[in-house]
């Protein structure tokens, strides 16, 4: 992914040797805690309706370039993610034996995957090139590389943390749920919930779709805190920060649409109920009561809290394969059945907080570019004395 400060790859395929991912841009003398890391790996792997491959991986993240003595260098920093799957996949997915005789071919799309699309795409009729890519396995990387995104605007002060909002048919019925409730359920091995009786509720739906051999999607939030105002730009439509968080969230695996404050509210709202009012008081500054703009207007952050939605399809990988087509012989043929979740909209969640670390992150780099920590938290300092002078 390329921002304008931060950049971006990933490689690695699902049952390969290993994700690798390259990230350019940190400032230097950035302490990394190896500790909270590898957290951020533990919860990316929770969550009530995960399958098997969570108990087969421990996604250890190694450093192989950027850091000495738990510091950034200001240089590009290599992260390596070692498959253990790999081992009963070896056969199949050796960079460099001659191919096995079609073993586990893929020929049979799944709907709503990237296996026929990037199959027309590259000309593949073996699919497995295409799913083994496009599966979510590299958002490990991403969340490994938010990871150090996150640790660096805790020392501006910024929090980030996930909630479950829905899983199916079952929702919270009051979605304005404040800060220190989602705090409290960020290392829930449910749902990530912050009502325990809707939780149950959605528990009970993640079994009986197990039961089912069905698939649930469902609405996750995002929310930072303690970020300051003058974040993006309203000069050029690529500037604003709402659809860089948007393009972010949406490259999320099975994330279908997003959405910012109350945005889908308002739609439906008139203009009296949709904004949200200004006031000022002696050393608190400008500040608003409500917050249904999610922390941005124009573009640009308002020094509210950022609130993003993100909304989940169910996973297309079914027990029960829906109808397709074998791209070789062309007859009608059940869809391929690999192994899957039968819900990930936690691990959604966890995902969109490293994409949303990282956005946030190239934001601040731009707004007090510098080459070390140092001098960002010292750009930030005069920028806070200048806004309480505003």
């Amino acid at each position: 992914m390329s921002f304008r400060r931060l950049r971006l790859l990933t490689a690695g395929e699902s049952h390969g040797p290993a994700l690798t991912a390259i990230l350019e841009g940190l400032p230097a003398h950035l302490p990394i805690s190896q500790e909270k890391l590898q957290h951020q790996m533990k919860r990316r792997q929770l969550g009530y309706g995960r399958g098997a491959r969570m108990k087969i991986e421990t996604d250890q993240v190694e450093i192989t370039a950027g850091l000495r003595f738990g510091k950034t260098l200001g240089s590009p920093i290599s992260l390596l993610i070692r498959n253990r799957d790999f081992q009963n996949w070896e056969e199949i997915m050796n960079p460099w034996q001659e191919p096995s005789q079609a073993k586990r071919a893929v020929h049979r799309p799944r709907p709503g995957h990237a296996d026929l699309a990037g199959g027309l795409k590259y000309g593949e009729q073996d699919l497995r090139n295409i799913l083994e890519r496009a599966s979510a396995r590299e958002s490990a990387a991403r969340t490994a590389s938010g990871a150090l995104c996150a640790q660096l605007l805790e020392h501006a002060g910024i929090q980030i943390a996930s909630h479950v909002i829905r899983i199916g048919s079952v929702s919270l019925t009051n979605r304005n749920v404040g800060w220190d409730r989602i705090q409290n359920v960020q290392d829930s091995d449910l749902l990530r919930c912050t009502d325990p009786i809707i939780e149950q509720q959605m528990v009970d739906q993640v079994d009986s779709a197990q039961q089912n051999k069905e698939t649930l999607g469902g609405e996750f939030e995002v929310v930072a805190r303690n970020v300051p105002p003058g974040l993006g730009s309203h000069i050029q439509w690529d500037q604003k920060l709402d659809g860089r968080i948007a393009q972010a969230i949406l490259s999320v695996p099975a994330v279908k649409a997003v959405s910012l404050g109350d945005a889908i509210t308002q739609a439906a709202s008139p203009g009296s109920q949709a904004h949200d009012e200004i006031y000022f008081e002696e050393g608190r500054g400008f500040f608003r009561k409500t917050n249904r703009a999610g922390g941005l207007e124009g573009g640009i952050t308002n020094g509210e809290e950022i609130r993003v939605t993100g909304f989940m399809k169910p996973l297309s990988t079914l027990m029960k394969p829906l109808q397709s087509v074998d791209v070789v012989t062309k007859k009608a043929e059940e869809a391929v059945v690999e192994r899957s979740d039968t819900c990930a909209v936690p691990a959604a969640g966890v995902v969109a907080e490293a994409m949303i670390a990282m956005v946030l992150a190239d934001a601040l780099l731009e707004k007090f570019p510098g080459d070390t920590l140092e001098e960002l938290l010292a750009a930030m300092h005069y920028y806070r004395k200048y806004l309480s002078n505003y």
